[in-house]
């Protein structure tokens, strides 16, 4: 049944992604679109964008649907992770080694194979572009406009490059659809994917600053500077692509490394600008191209929306352990059919703290072992981290800590059973995915009765009192501290 479900997925993936290979030639426009908009002009599709909608945004919604059927399959398997080996996967498994280590982050040779087909996807589109309205523009033709010769193809390479612009932003929000079954029919998890919505929006404010520039030029070279204060009502409007532009620009300024790492708030904050800039690009542009690049961004406010659902509930905080190595061990509950795959991650918020700040931790507990709890290690290194640690740690801990959660997220399944030795490399509080993945082994080993890996655990650790951080990975075996304990 998933190999089926996974076909038809390939299959429909396949033509989304000829769709948009085809999309600047003449053959989609002169031929294919008009023979869609023939069959799709009725008041069910909509008059004038229903065959947009119906190829642009029918594929990825069927895509979704699949795919959570397909995860769900996935998860009904216990033995999961021991049937997916196949020769074939280990043919794959060299290419998905790591091939680039620095400034692009750490990328497999798959990773970068999509990427290049991906910058040659927007190469492509561009020079088709050009290719087909450049032979149009002649001297005569731009002497009839009152341009020169330069003049006109700049307008036209200045329209050309939000075009290219525009694929870019189609595909931005994808990577960042935490809950996405897109994701996990794919193979894909959310925290591994947020490089490739780094990649894509460098590019895509690359050629949306571009285009801007490119006009600017176009406008001073041509004495049409009133332009920049036109809004009109129908077709174009440049002062709201100048306004969608502006707030691009200044959340794209926050996304470099030296300032999102030293002022991650500052990062953060302004990443909300996302809003002004998606508003004023539909005003700028018109519904046209909004509903070319709405699938993406439709499972993102689905994903946002759900995500927002869950962030209200609060959850019940069972029980907090404190570490001598300014460590905590959270444990709240959760229903008994919640399951996640190791490594899984969840976001925190505890509003005694800040009401606004959600921070990733790893799970380091194992949904089969710890069916109705769920565990997180803190260590105090932040601020954040620190004022928690020392509200649990103080002689006299507060009666009741209202903490609420989002997630978990993480790969809808694991190959570490397909091995016969693991060797887990950390340092510090990194040891923490590892603890749940031993933990994951602890319960197929006694409960399913399964051969499980051998495993070598290698942590170092800046401090002696941080070798108490191992007493989790065995917690029914190591001594247990006094902890404060919530009803």
């Amino acid at each position: 049944m998933r190999a089926a479900i996974m076909a038809v997925v390939t299959a429909v993936l396949g033509g989304y992604l000829l769709l948009w290979v085809m999309m600047p030639t003449n053959v989609y426009r002169q031929t294919w679109l008009p023979e869609l908009r023939s069959h799709t002009a009725s008041t069910y599709f909509g008059t004038t964008q229903g065959a947009t909608y119906l190829v642009f945004t029918f594929p990825v919604v069927f895509i979704a649907a699949l795919g959570c059927l397909y995860l769900h399959l996935g998860h009904k398997s216990r033995f999961n992770n021991l049937s997916q080996g196949s020769n074939g996967g280990h043919r794959l498994r060299k290419y998905q080694r790591p091939l680039i280590i620095k400034g692009l982050g750490i990328v497999s040779g798959i990773e970068l194979a999509f990427f290049l087909m991906f910058i040659a996807l927007l190469v492509w589109s561009f020079a088709t572009y050009l290719h087909l309205s450049f032979p149009k523009i002649t001297p005569n033709s731009a002497a009839q406009t009152g341009e020169k010769l330069w003049e006109a193809k700049l307008d036209a390479a200045a329209l050309r490059l939000g075009l290219v612009g525009n694929i870019g932003l189609s595909f931005l929000f994808f990577p960042v659809t935490r809950g996405s079954s897109v994701l996990g029919v794919l193979g894909l998890t959310w925290e591994a994917s947020v490089k490739y919505h780094i990649w894509v929006g460098h590019i895509v404010m690359a050629l949306f600053t571009a285009h801007g520039l490119c006009y600017l030029i176009y406008w001073a070279a041509t004495h049409q500077f009133s332009q920049m204060v036109k809004w009109e009502k129908t077709g174009i409007s440049n002062v709201a692509g100048e306004i969608s532009l502006a707030a691009g620009l200044l959340l794209w300024a926050t996304t470099f490394p030296r300032i999102r790492r030293n002022m991650f708030e500052l990062f953060f904050y302004t990443h909300h600008f996302y809003i002004l800039f998606l508003f004023f690009f539909v005003l700028h542009v018109g519904i046209s191209y909004i509903c070319i690049m709405l699938p993406g961004f439709f499972l993102f406010m689905i994903d946002r929306y759900l995500r927002f659902l869950q962030s209200r509930r609060g959850v019940r905080l069972i029980s907090a352990r404190v570490l001598p190595c300014e460590t905590i061990e959270l444990n709240v509950s959760k229903c008994k059919g919640l399951s996640y795959a190791p490594t899984s991650i969840m976001f925190m918020n505890v509003p005694s703290i800040s009401k606004l700040q959600w921070h990733p931790f790893t799970i380091s507990s194992s949904s089969n072992l710890e069916s109705d709890k769920l565990s997180v290690v803190i260590k105090g290194e932040g601020s954040w981290s620190k004022k928690l640690y020392r509200l649990l740690a103080s002689p006299s801990p507060v009666d009741r800590l209202h903490v609420s959660i989002e997630g978990p997220y993480g790969p809808a399944s694991t190959d570490f059973l397909r091995h016969d030795l693991l060797v887990l490399v950390s340092g510090g509080s990194g040891v923490t995915p590892f603890i749940s993945i031993i933990r994951e082994l602890i319960y197929t080993r006694k409960t399913l009765k399964c051969k499980t890996p051998e495993v070598v655990l290698i942590s170092a650790f800046k401090n002696s009192t941080d070798l108490t951080m191992l007493d989790l990975i065995l917690p029914y075996l190591a001594p247990h501290q006094s902890c404060p304990t919530w009803g």
